[in-house]
């Protein structure tokens, strides 16, 4: 049985079997998801934060200081802060690096608390492990202090270096302060005045957002909820009897709906990774790959004059060039209707590559045989 007859079977076996377990159970293969995982909540939201402060106590990796003068401009103002005059005094030592703090102020964080930061070398420190970050303040994009970032930074590599050799794992000039960062200011937001609140998809779609709304009025009733296009869904909270817009977010959140999403195959070329939803089909097509060989041989050969002759010794060229096209399997036809993981099964059991898979999913695409969104990175 030749491959195309083998691939004709096996993809007609496939899609029956498949077609009846979707006629027996048509929601098998759906999966409800809560709304908190699919949509974003009106005024629900963090705030980015980032300062620039410097990091002490480095074994002799920190930025070399006539390359990074930034670095020796933000010690000799944090010093002096402290009461020591070090102005006119030359001193350039390797165990400061001038570092970019950033950190996320999560939404309804209060006074007192404590979030993680981010710390990031930006002189030539060669790594950040066993530093302690100086106090740093840590701006909004308004300009208004929200948070002070101080402790001893977790890095996330290791650097090792010797006098003919350098190995480094890991991203040593990058690290984390656990809870490194005190809120100092609250962001001014009054959630309790809210009267209707809106629910963004985080993949807009008219299908999905019309199950949110009719899952929401199933659950608290009253027609409180209202799709206004395929990503936003308007929750009138006022509506909801409830205590509190709150309590009728705590009453939403949690209800299950199924979405509906695209039909989509990505794929990375640079890898040979693959990846596609179960909604992808493709219309009825013809397959033909062959492999292609080409090699390319050069053996000079000397030539030499006879003896006592009055010639000249010369390199005479010889190219040997061989085209091989390796023998096909022909055409093989796949069935229209059939999922695109019926396919990608088929070709795995006859050993295509990767690489080979994606030039054949291109080429099918091309042919507008293949029924999604094709996205290559």
């Amino acid at each position: 049985m030749n491959w195309a007859s083998r691939f004709r079977i096996a993809g007609i076996l496939t899609v029956t079997l498949t077609s009846c377990l979707l006629v027996a159970v048509p929601f098998a293969s759906a999966q409800s998801i809560r709304i908190k995982d699919l949509v974003e909540f009106d005024g629900v939201r963090g705030n980015d934060l980032v300062g620039y402060g410097l990091v002490v106590g480095l074994n002799g990796t920190g930025d070399g200081l006539r390359n990074a003068p930034f670095t020796e401009e933000i010690m000799t103002n944090i010093l002096e802060r402290l009461g020591v005059n070090v102005t006119g005094e030359q001193f350039r030592p390797k165990n400061v690096a001038a570092v970019i703090v950033t950190a996320a102020l999560p939404p309804f964080a209060r006074s007192g608390g404590q979030i993680d930061v981010t710390v990031s070398a930006i002189g030539d420190a060669d790594s950040l492990l066993g530093g302690t970050l100086v106090m740093t303040p840590l701006t909004a994009a308004d300009g208004e202090i929200y948070a002070v970032a101080q402790g001893t930074i977790i890095a996330g590599g290791v650097s090792a270096t010797g006098e003919a050799a350098k190995v480094i794992e890991g991203v040593p000039t990058a690290g984390v302060v656990p809870a490194g960062a005190r809120v100092e200011r609250e962001v001014d937001f009054d959630f309790t005045t809210m009267t209707q609140i809106r629910l963004a998809l985080r993949n807009p779609d008219f299908t999905t957002a019309l199950r949110v709304e009719t899952a929401i009025n199933q659950e608290i009733g009253r027609g409180v909820a209202r799709m206004l296009d395929a990503g936003t869904v308007l929750v009138d909270v006022a509506r909801a009897d409830r205590a509190s817009p709150a309590h009728a977010l705590s009453a939403i959140e949690n209800v299950a709906v199924t979405p509906e999403q695209r039909a989509r195959v990505v794929v990375d070329q640079a890898s040979g990774t693959i990846v596609m939803g179960s909604t992808v089909r493709i219309s009825e097509v013809a397959v033909s790959q062959n492999n292609l060989t080409l090699r390319i041989e050069e053996a000079p050969v000397v030539s030499q004059p006879n003896p006592f002759s009055d010639g000249q010794t010369v390199v005479v060229p010889r190219t040997g060039v061989a085209l091989q096209e390796e023998p096909g399997p022909g055409l093989a036809l796949v069935q229209g209707g059939t999922t695109l993981s019926d396919v990608i099964a088929g070709l795995n059991a006859l050993g295509v590559s990767a690489r080979d898979m994606i030039d054949i999913l291109k080429s099918i695409k091309a042919a507008g045989a293949l029924h999604a969104e094709f996205i290559v990175r």
